[in-house]
C-alpha cells in the first residue's frame, strides 16, 4: 500500500511489485464528471450473495457532500442506484464504460429510498496528483474560516456593501491557520481566485448550476496560493493566501494509531477524537454524546497546533476514588491551577507533582482532589486488578 487517506473516505493507493501481475491487465479509464440524469452503473460485492453485483441508476444530484469518515466537505455525486454494505470501493461506470467515481456511502433512513453516494473523478484525480506532486498525501486545503450567508439586505448595508456587491461574511478565523494573520471577523469575502461569490456562498458550476465556493478551495493543493478579495470597512482588499490543512480541536481521525491514554488512581484520561466518540456511543454519537463535547466538535477552534480536548473517560472503581465513580467523558480544564493544554502536558504535570494533593478542575465546576502519594501508589494495584499492562500509552512515554 503506497498511501491511504481518510479525508476522502478511506481511499487508498495500492501497488503490486511483481510485474507479472500486470500482464494482460487493461486499466480502467476515468471519465468526465457526469451531468444530472446521466446513467451510472455500480459494480461490487455487497451483502446478499457471493458473486459480483451490478446495479444501475442515474445521477440525481451533484454538490459538496459530508464525507463521513473524514468529516470533510468535498464534491460528491448522489445516485439512485442501490449501494449496500460491501459496495464501498466499487467503481461506478458511465454508459461508455468509463469510471466516473467510487461508491462510498448511502443514506439509510425510513423516509429515503435508493440514495447512494459516489466519490467523483475530480476528487480521485486530486488524490492521485497530490501523491505524484508531493510524494505523499498532503490532503485537501481549507481557507481556515467560518462564514455566514449575506442574503439579508440590512446585513449587507450594515457592512458597507454596495447594491452590486455580493459575498459572504467571515464569522471567525482559525487561530492556527495562516489566514488569521490577514483575514478578520466581519470581513466580507467577495471572490476567490477571481470567481465572484454570491450572497448564499455559491459560485457558478456547470450546465447553469451553482455550488458552494468551498468547491473552489478543494480544487487546490496544500501549499498552493489563492487570491482572495475582501471588503473591509467599505474598502476592497486583495490577499494572496497560502492554503494549508485543518487543525481540528477534535480530530476526525487518528490516522490508524492506537488511542492515547493515561491512568492515575483509576482515572482514565484520553484526548477526544471522532473515532473515540464513535467507540463510546456506537449508535449515533451525534445524538448521544454529551452536548458539551458535541458543541466543541462543531464549533470549538484549537488555539495552538498541539492543543487537545482532554477528558476523564471513565473511573476504574477502587477505594482511592470512592465518590468519583460516576465521572464519565468530562473535560479536564486544569491541574493544580495550571491549564491542561493536551494529554502529554497533563501527564507531565501529574508525574512531576510533589504537592500534597492532586487537584483536577473539570467542567461544570466539578473538582477531583486526591492525596498525591496514595493516588500514585494505588495506580499499580488498580492496573493489576483490571489487567492493564501500562499506566499510559506508548506515545506518552517519549
Amino acid at each position: 500500500m503506497l498511501l491511504i487517506t481518510l479525508s476522502c473516505d478511506a481511499t487508498a493507493m495500492l501497488t503490486v511489485k511483481n510485474d507479472e501481475f500486470w500482464e494482460g491487465v487493461s486499466p480502467v479509464e476515468f471519465g468526465d464528471l457526469p451531468a444530472l440524469q446521466d446513467a451510472v452503473t455500480v459494480v461490487g460485492y455487497p451483502i446478499g450473495g457471493d458473486t459480483i453485483s451490478v446495479t444501475s441508476g442515474v445521477v440525481s444530484r451533484i454538490e459538496t457532500l459530508s464525507y463521513v469518515h473524514g468529516s470533510t466537505e468535498l464534491l460528491g455525486l448522489q445516485i439512485d442506484a442501490a449501494i449496500n454494505s460491501g459496495n464501498s470501493g466499487g467503481p461506478a461506470f458511465n454508459n461508455k464504460g468509463k469510471c466516473v467515481g467510487i461508491a462510498f456511502q448511502s443514506l439509510k433512513h425510513e423516509d429515503a429510498e435508493n440514495i447512494g453516494y459516489v466519490i467523483p473523478t475530480p476528487v480521485i484525480t486530486h488524490f492521485i496528483q497530490d501523491y505524484e506532486k508531493n510524494g505523499a498525501y498532503t490532503g485537501f486545503p481549507i481557507l481556515g474560516i467560518e462564514w455566514q450567508k449575506m442574503e439579508n439586505p440590512d446585513l449587507r448595508v450594515s457592512m458597507g456593501m454596495k447594491s452590486d456587491q455580493k459575498g459572504v461574511l467571515i464569522k471567525r478565523v482559525e487561530p492556527t491557520a495562516s489566514e488569521s494573520q490577514v483575514l478578520k471577523p466581519s470581513d466580507v469575502i467577495i471572490s476567490f481566485d477571481e470567481v465572484n461569490i454570491a450572497n448564499d456562498g455559491t459560485v457558478p458550476f456547470w450546465h447553469g448550476e451553482r455550488i458552494t465556493f468551498s468547491f473552489l478551495i478543494s480544487q487546490k493543493y496544500t501549499g498552493d496560493n489563492a487570491l482572495v478579495k475582501v471588503l473591509r470597512n467599505s474598502n476592497t482588499l486583495e490577499f494572496n493566501l497560502k492554503l494549508g490543512t485543518h487543525k481540528r480541536l477534535i480530530p476526525a481521525h487518528i490516522k490508524g494509531r492506537p488511542p492515547s491514554y493515561y491512568i492515575v488512581a483509576g482515572f482514565v484520561f484520553t484526548a477526544v477524537s471522532v473515532p473515540y466518540l464513535r467507540s463510546e456511543y456506537p449508535r449515533y454519537y451525534e445524538f448521544y454524546a454529551p452536548v458539551k463535547l458535541l458543541e466543541k466538535l462543531q464549533h470549538a477552534m484549537a488555539q495552538s497546533v498541539d492543543e487537545q480536548l482532554v477528558v476523564v473517560s471513565q473511573v476504574l472503581a477502587a477505594n482511592i476514588n470512592v465518590g468519583y465513580e460516576d465521572i464519565v467523558n468530562t473535560q479536564v480544564l486544569a491541574f493544580n491551577g495550571n491549564p491542561v493544554k493536551n494529554l502529554k502536558n497533563l501527564v507531565r504535570m501529574v508525574e512531576s507533582c510533589d504537592e500534597e494533593f492532586l487537584k483536577f478542575d473539570l467542567e461544570h465546576q466539578q473538582i477531583v482532589i486526591l492525596r498525591t502519594k496514595t493516588a500514585k501508589a494505588a495506580t499499580s494495584d488498580i492496573l493489576k486488578t483490571y489487567c492493564i499492562p501500562s499506566a499510559m500509552s506508548n506515545d506518552l512515554n517519549t
